[in-house]
């Protein structure tokens, strides 16, 4: 009676397989659930570390009276409340006069910075659509403002704007006569014009570049069908080319807007911690507010009051762009 107990008990187990399978598929189920959660993990950690944490330090900064005094101890500091942010939009004083003046700097270039690189780069890239000889090489030429580094790419424009042996001046001045006389790049009014240059001639060939992968979705059958019915470049590109690349439009306009108001390297590469009047962008007048006047409390409060700003643009930019999508469908 005991002996064929065991038996029995392995006869069972043997006869229903499912009962060992289910905890294997449980086990099985919860690594394929949560393998992709454990390979974001590193980056959502980096992300933590590098983004959330310094951005929720940067606010608390903001409310407090951080100045070289307590360097050593940032959180010692007494608090100020809102008189950072009063200070800071207070257009009547001088601080408040300068930030606003930085504002619209920035606003006027990145508007005209924007619609340079995506006129240029779509331009371009329609361009590239045909083939012709050479059309490969001339595409990674375009694409090499793109790739070089940033700083390496904006000296070389430093020492081709210098007012005495320029490459631009010998151009306009020495070759072409254009101006009476040598002009003055990186300093005064002309700087906003090569600030502005600098950034168009960095930024278009990356609106090139998703044009032209915009582009490869669009059948070529709709102009071959259109070209039967007798329209024209400028109507195909009107009728076809632009709707079709509505949606790519929105994010590359987003991403160029985001990119070229936050944009530090390239004017502080160019004119240094002291921007000129003409090209005093918000993000060194951030700097100089913050390392030149070591007043990180004020400069803080201009960082919080810059991100809520790009928010706020962001959040009304992707309404009209959701709302003019769901009309046209």
């Amino acid at each position: 009676m005991t002996a064929t107990a065991p038996a029995a008990e392995a006869t069972v187990r043997k006869s229903s397989p499912g009962a060992a399978r289910g905890p294997r598929r449980r086990t099985g189920r919860l690594r394929r659930v949560g393998l992709p959660y454990l390979l974001l993990l590193p980056a959502l950690l980096l992300e933590l570390l590098v983004h959330l944490v310094p951005m929720v330090i940067g606010i608390v900064m903001s409310f407090k009276e951080l100045t070289q005094f307590y360097i050593r101890d940032w959180s010692t500091a007494p608090w100020a409340s809102l008189d950072n942010y009063s200070v800071s939009v207070d257009f009547d004083a001088p601080v408040g006069q300068a930030l606003l003046h930085s504002f619209l700097v920035t606003v006027a270039f990145t508007v005209l910075s924007v619609s340079l690189c995506w006129l240029i780069g779509t331009a371009a890239a329609v361009f590239m659509q045909d083939t012709f000889r050479g059309r490969g090489l001339l595409r990674a030429l375009f694409l090499v403002p793109y790739a070089l580094p940033v700083y390496a790419a904006v000296i070389t424009w430093v020492f081709m704007f210098q007012h005495d042996n320029g490459l631009v001046n010998h151009v306009l001045h020495d070759q072409l006569g254009l101006t009476d006389k040598p002009s003055f790049w990186l300093i005064g009014d002309n700087s906003f014009v090569a600030l502005l240059t600098v950034s168009v001639w960095k930024g278009w060939p990356f609106a090139f570049l998703i044009v032209m992968a915009g582009l490869q979705n669009i059948p070529r059958e709709l102009y071959e069908a259109a070209a039967l019915d007798g329209a024209g470049m400028v109507q195909q590109l009107r009728r076809i080319t632009l709707p079709s690349l509505r949606p790519v439009n929105q994010v590359l306009v987003l991403v160029l807007f985001l990119w070229t108001f936050n944009d530090f390297n390239t004017p502080y590469v160019l004119f240094g911690k002291s921007a000129p009047e003409a090209a005093d962008l918000i993000s060194v007048h951030i700097y100089q507010a913050s390392f030149v006047t070591w007043n990180f409390g004020a400069g803080s409060a201009m960082s919080v009051l810059l991100l809520l700003f790009l928010l706020v643009v962001t959040g009304v930019y992707l309404a009209l762009t959701s709302r003019g999508r769901r009309t046209a469908q």
